[in-house]
């Protein structure tokens, strides 16, 4: 069985939008960037997450998700490359990097979401997936979830080696992490040492100063090319030099060597190997051309596209522009978010069914209008168009996933619709961490556990069966149809 590397931290949404500047604006002395495309990424410690599982490891994330686009978009892209996430309710808006770049060279960095939130309430599955753990890494960026009471009390009993990667505006880490991985800027910052010296020195002194003061096993102090400076209980440092690496994309090096350097306890290296190994693999990565190049983020139409070209429609425009009717509001990830964040805000009951729903029946009534009455408000999670036809073969849907939109949101039970292109709606769920998630009682067997269980419980929410029409479905009403015609 793999190892199971646990990370805690805050997750950012970081968007890359890239295009060329010929000219300088007329009404100002600034460049004018003409955009040719827009790549979205998990940033923070949903970067790290989405690195460790690329290189094929079980990763899991604890962090606070916002209800909002953003929040969509990183729970569908952290989901889509395998971690598993556990979020705990952010309030206010997801936080973005937008990063202008011109050829490459980034112009601008605009910054969203405004300042920190502290999460809400963590999930009795989020607290035990820490206790689950071969090795935990935090992630610290400052926002909120390193000082999170719960966490930090689970944290202080786990058995697992704690690596933790810490952020000037966050908390000291718990004691007896057996590894800090802060960089020699850092070091300056939170030990408050001005001294002069060599880089060697203040990493020395720092991280000394620091291992004390936090009650680590070990600070390792990370010097980009120059390496690393390992202080631990002894008075000599350990000095692991770096390959030399042409310049290049540093985004996301550190988060490479922390989770090496955890995933290496965690197969019960030594503190001094894990480092090394942690060196080495940060290196590889920068010299492999960084972030671009570790990175192939696939596309999905459950929200914005990975890429999108301008001009181009998102996917979250399932209806066409300037149809302001009233089921077109509640269609798309945009309008869910906001009425999440409404409801939640009132303490109510968010609910969720699924569904292809290629020809709306009578069953499909019946279930969404018992569904209706579990909470406050239901919103349905559509298969798009492509999923329905991998998951029905090429002849279905016999509706395209326009339409079919519009007629569930046309329904006076349903609040909202969101489409999403995976073959189940993990991601989505994922998302969205409905109180309730239901399923027609066709599934009532007397089987095993319904599929989403397990990712529902995550968050502490629970998953039911409504009665069911018997007689009622697709696939036999298209049967009868074709058998009335033949």
């Amino acid at each position: 069985m793999s190892p199971l590397l646990v990370i805690v931290g805050d997750t950012l949404l970081d968007k890359d939008v890239e295009g060329s500047v010929t000219r300088i604006a007329p009404d100002a002395p600034a460049p004018v960037l003409d955009e040719r495309q827009v790549k979205d990424r998990p940033g923070g410690a949903g970067l790290a997450a989405l690195l460790a599982a690329r290189q094929g490891h079980e990763v899991a994330l604890v962090t606070a998700l916002a209800d909002d686009e953003g929040g969509a978009r990183l729970s569908q892209l952290l989901t889509e490359a395998g971690v598993r996430v556990y979020a705990l309710p952010l309030p206010g808006a997801t936080p973005e990097k937008v990063r202008l770049r011109a050829d490459g060279q980034v112009l601008l960095r605009l910054d969203r979401g405004g300042s920190p939130q502290e999460p809400g309430e963590a999930p009795a599955a989020a607290l035990e997936v820490l206790g689950s753990a071969s090795a935990i890494l935090v992630s610290d960026y400052g926002r909120g979830m390193a000082r999170h009471q719960e966490i930090r009390r689970a944290l202080g009993e786990v058995r697992a080696p704690i690596v933790w990667d810490p952020h000037p505006n966050g908390p000291a880490p718990v004691p007896n992490a057996r590894l800090v991985t802060p960089n020699a800027s850092e070091v300056r910052r939170m030990s408050g040492d001005a001294g002069g010296g060599s880089t060697l020195t203040v990493a020395q002194r720092g991280g000394h100063h620091l291992r004390q003061l936090w009650r680590a096993g070990a600070v390792v102090v990370t010097c980009g090319g120059e390496g690393a400076v390992l202080c631990h209980s002894g008075p000599t440092p350990l000095v692991v030099p770096a390959p030399s690496v042409s310049d290049g994309d540093t985004c996301g090096a550190g988060d490479r060597f922390a989770a090496t350097a955890a995933l290496a306890l965690a197969s019960g290296a030594l503190v001094s190997e894990a480092v090394q190994e942690a060196v080495a693999a940060a290196s590889a990565y920068v010299a492999g051309g960084g972030v671009t190049a570790a990175l192939a983020l696939p596309r999905s139409t459950f929200s914005s596209g990975a890429t999108r070209t301008p001009g181009s429609a998102s996917a979250d425009a399932t209806l066409p522009l300037g149809d302001k009717s009233e089921e077109s509001e509640r269609v798309g990830a945009t309008e869910a978010g906001k009425l999440l964040a409404d409801v939640r805000a009132r303490g109510g009951t968010v609910v969720a069914t699924g569904g292809c729903f290629d020809l709306l029946h009578i069953g499909h009534l019946a279930t969404l209008q018992a569904a209706r009455k579990l909470g406050d408000c239901l919103i349905v999670c559509l298969n798009s168009d492509d999923s329905v036809r991998r998951l029905k073969g090429p002849e279905r849907p016999l509706t395209n996933e326009r339409d079919r939109s519009r007629l569930l949101a046309a329904l006076d039970c349903v609040d909202a619709v969101v489409v999403f292109d995976e073959p189940t709606p993990e991601s989505v769920l994922s998302w969205l961490r409905p109180d309730v998630w239901v399923k027609g009682g066709d599934y009532a067997d007397g089987g095993p556990e319904l599929p989403e269980a397990e990712l529902v419980k995550r968050w502490g929410g629970q998953t039911v069966i409504v009665p069911y029409l018997d007689g009622r479905s697709t696939t036999r009403t298209i049967a009868a149809a074709r058998s009335a015609t033949s």
